[in-house]
């Protein structure tokens, strides 16, 4: 079960019943089995005859759902979190996630998005790095799934039915100067990048440029997005073991925001 330090005690003026609430939801989203009046009583410091005036109309509302004596969360209050991030819409979710890569990467940064019609991967949103020497491209530049770290981490996170049909038909073109990859190749390479969620490409697109990527899995264990740092290749390639690390572990954080979200 994961923990987390105790609510700041509220400030003069603050509606105490209001902060009560909160904790009661914050609470119970890291309580999957529920917890009883006396459990919550004693996590968020307040009597238990205070939670019961909350609680009932939660109960009554289907904010909160009581069952054995234990106390869970409700379809109202799953139906609002669900409507609240659809009107955010991903990119928006994914922005602080976009931020942080940033910062601790100290290079450039994009959210791609796939395009399974055109079966591309597009640069949807994205921060550039602050260096002097960086590498950038514009919001809404496509490429290749088979071409770029971030198209290969989504095409390897795609239903197994879909990525086999792709991979019967896609004509693999030489990419910058390299001769055309074999669908061999890319087939175990997929298998390689669904085990570490992490892919690589060095030079491949665009010659003196590297990418490392890693989907943002949804609920259903496929991707339509992912997080890419992009740098020049010299720079990248020397820092390869921590950026592997971390743009995975940025987009762990990511996919588990990413499955709360409606159609996720």
């Amino acid at each position: 079960m994961t923990t987390r330090p105790p609510r700041n005690p509220s400030s003069p003026g603050e509606p105490r019943s209001l902060l009560r609430i909160l904790g009661l939801f914050e609470t119970l989203s890291h309580r999957r089995q529920g917890a009883t009046l006396a459990e919550l009583s004693t996590a968020l410091e307040a009597p238990k005859s205070s939670l019961l005036l909350l609680l009932r109309p939660l109960v009554a509302h289907k904010y909160l759902v009581q069952t054995d004596g234990k106390y869970e969360l409700g379809p109202s209050i799953f139906q609002l979190s669900a409507e609240v991030l659809a009107s955010a819409g991903v990119s928006r979710i994914m922005r602080p996630y976009i931020e942080e890569l940033r910062e601790r990467s100290n290079e450039s940064v994009y959210l791609a998005a796939l395009d399974k019609e055109a079966r591309q991967v597009t640069y949807v949103d994205g921060l550039e790095s602050r260096q002097a020497v960086r590498y950038w491209a514009p919001i809404g530049t496509s490429r290749p799934l088979y071409g770029s770290a971030a198209g290969k981490a989504l095409l390897a996170f795609q239903d197994e039915a879909w990525r086999k049909d792709y991979l019967k038909t896609v004509k693999l073109m030489p990419l910058a100067e390299k001769s055309a990859i074999k669908k061999s190749e890319l087939q175990k390479e997929l298998e390689d990048i669904r085990e570490s969620r992490v892919a690589l490409n060095l030079n491949s697109l665009v010659s003196g440029a590297a990418g490392i990527a890693s989907p943002i899995i949804k609920a259903d264990g496929t991707a339509t997005h992912a997080l890419l740092i992009v740098a020049p290749s010299d720079r990248l390639i020397q820092a390869i073991p921590q950026l592997e690390g971390l743009v995975a572990e940025v987009a762990q954080s990511a996919s588990a925001t990413l499955a709360h979200m409606p159609g996720a």
